[in-house]
């Protein structure tokens, strides 16, 4: 009966030591997705961010990283090449080149 219930103790110790194995597995997992996902999302952004500074002059893009696009009278739309894809949408004034940002979201494709 002892025999049994040490055994009992046992087994249920080796399941939480998998089940503590599999989540440390797990959460190692989520940090490097999150970790990777942030850099795309940043690289994203400062390339529609650099579309946007050239949108007056897009001859001085030295690479062309976006897609733009006219949305109507003065109001471009900006979107990243590389995925998560982000896009902006741009009021450029004519009379001064500056360009204003109107709102931006990720496009889930």
């Amino acid at each position: 009966m002892i025999l049994a219930w040490v055994l009992s103790l046992l087994m249920l110790c080796s399941s939480l030591i998998i089940y503590l194995e599999r989540m440390a597995a797990l959460s190692i997992i989520e940090l490097n997705t999150i970790t990777m996902a942030r850099r795309g999302f940043i690289a994203a952004e400062k390339a529609v961010m650099e579309c946007e500074s050239h949108i007056s002059n897009l001859s001085a893009l030295t690479e062309n990283a976006c897609f733009i696009q006219p949305a109507g009278k003065n109001i471009w739309l900006i979107s990243s090449k590389q995925k998560p894809r982000v896009q902006v949408h741009v009021f450029l004034d004519e009379k001064t080149g500056i360009a204003t940002r109107l709102n931006w979201r990720q496009s889930f494709e």
